[in-house]
């Protein structure tokens, strides 16, 4: 006798519908076999599913077991489909009634005694449910609230194997959940634009960085206020839209961080790796790639500081990326695509001592040593920045203790204000910001007057600037006029965007 239980598995950030169809028969009695291209975990599933299903009071077929997971081109990976497994066993064996299951998705893995385990990537899996009209899906008790951010399915939380077998049975009513209040992931925004001293000019760099999504690096001393302006970026963003924040919520359920979890994330994302992080944590990978720093980063800030610290293949992976918004990870198992939609601060110190062109402390740095360190940064990965900034230590002067400065609330309304523009002029297009604009949109919408015309040709004369850096200076006028409610770019915002487009380097 054969029985099937839908389950689902996970292709980059999709997930794809799996049926767990299990056959009891004649043969080898008591073999236990897994197909459908199982990876180790999956393999191992036999042994645990053996002993919950022993430990739960029930019986396992004196037969021979096969279990196929289908489709058989789709590699499985992860201990998800235990629970699915048991359930199929059962189903065929007759120890559940027929049709318990049909049109009911279920995913979990189990203990040797039958205990439920939390497992990643529930989100999407409720997604899928909710896309092919399934009537239910079965979680394990740990990830039932993440499962519930999806609206009109029922979810069914499994605490154990007796547990879903007696409400399948009919003998227990499903559980319930009761729903918690802004229990999700969210950033720790602990710095205010008011926090800051002086550095308007940096300030003025990130209100425009924010406004239209556009890279932004910062060279200065140690001391200057890099990290903690860095830090400030996020309280001048504006909050996810609903459809932005299951896509970041998708991506942390993949990545395991979103159990326990009722609600998707309202303020973008802050991801501030260390410089020893290696290409694979950041641009994402593994032997069954997972999403890196730059994915977890999507829709919000990724934060490099020290960014020459950080290895060569890092720096080089992230160029497609900044460029195309997406992470592509080839492997033998096929190529996997991960969103990385991220607005990236970096942060530099001038030489290796840190403090070339200091006012206070004189570098001790070799022209030699210098150049080797700035080498470190590509030409290309430096065009795809378009605000580079040399910034100072603060003056005594700007520590003006009773002078009320800006907060970021204030920034925050200017910011809003200028992304309502963009999408306002960019609706009916897959452009969401200034920052995502290809060149052949920026013809479109990035309007010069003629005084701008004749900057910019002199510009493009004098400054040797790339096709690339053409557009990015573009770019980042048109959110400039946008701040200024301008609705053409004049000269004035093409003066301010080529001030930012060269660093003193």
């Amino acid at each position: 006798m054969s029985a099937k239980v839908l389950s689902a598995g996970l292709s980059g950030l999709a997930a794809e519908l799996v049926e767990a169809e299990s056959d009891i028969g004649s043969g080898d009695i008591g073999s236990f076999i897994i197909v459908g291209l199982p990876d180790a975990s999956i393999s191992e599933a036999k042994e645990r599913v053996r002993s919950a299903l022993r430990n739960s009071g029930l019986s396992l077929p004196k037969l021979k077991i096969t279990i196929n997971l289908a489709p058989a081109d789709l590699r499985k990976q992860g201990p998800n489909y235990d629970l699915p497994i048991a359930l199929s066993i059962l189903l065929a064996s007759g120890q559940l009634p027929s049709g318990c299951l049909r049109q009911v998705m279920c995913l979990g893995e189990l203990s040797l005694d039958g205990q439920t385990r939390p497992v990643s990537g529930v989100l999407p899996a409720a997604c899928l449910a909710k896309e092919l009209g399934l009537r239910a899906i079965i979680v394990p008790a740990g990830n039932a609230a993440e499962a519930q951010i999806v609206d009109g399915l029922t979810v069914w939380p499994a605490t154990d194997l007796k547990q879903i077998i007696g409400q399948l049975r009919g003998l227990s009513q499903p559980l319930t959940i009761k729903r918690l209040d802004n229990n999700s992931i969210e950033p720790a925004v602990v710095v205010d634009f008011s926090h800051v001293c002086g550095q308007e000019t940096a300030k003025r760099a990130l209100e425009i960085a924010a406004a239209g999504n556009h890279n932004l690096l910062m060279i200065g001393p140690p001391g200057s206020g890099k990290t903690m302006l860095a830090k400030a970026v996020p309280g001048i963003l504006t909050g996810l839209a609903a459809d932005e924040a299951i896509e970041v919520a998708k991506i942390y359920s993949i990545a395991g961080y979103l159990k326990g979890a009722n609600q998707p994330p309202s303020i973008r994302p802050f991801r501030s790796p260390h410089h020893s992080a290696s290409a694979a944590s950041i641009i994402g990978g593994g032997s069954w790639p997972s999403p890196g720093e730059i994915s977890l980063a999507h829709r919000g800030v990724l934060f490099l500081d020290e960014l020459p610290e950080f290895s060569r293949a890092v720096l080089e992976g992230l160029r497609q990326p900044l460029e195309d918004g997406f992470a592509t990870i080839n492997r033998t198992i096929g190529q996997l695509i991960f969103p990385a939609q991220f607005l990236l601060i970096a942060a530099m110190n001038p030489c290796p001592c840190g403090f070339f062109g200091d006012n206070r402390q004189v570098c001790r740095c070799s022209s030699r040593q210098i150049a080797n360190y700035r080498r470190k940064l590509s030409g290309p990965l430096l065009d795809r920045l378009d605000l580079q900034l040399t910034i100072q230590r603060v003056r005594p002067a700007d520590f003006s203790y009773g002078v009320k400065l800006e907060s970021s609330a204030e920034v925050r309304r200017r910011v809003e204000s200028a992304r309502q523009q963009q999408k306002q002029r960019l609706a009916g297009t897959k452009f969401l910001t200034n920052g995502d604009l290809t060149p052949l949109a920026i013809k479109q919408f990035c309007l010069i007057d003629r005084y701008g015309q004749a900057l910019l040709r002199q510009a493009v004369d004098q400054l040797n600037l790339s096709a690339r850096g053409y557009f990015r200076v573009l770019r980042l006028a048109r959110t400039i006029a946008d701040l200024a409610n301008e609705p053409t770019i004049a000269k004035i915002h093409l003066a301010e965007s080529l001030q930012y487009r060269f660093a003193n380097y």
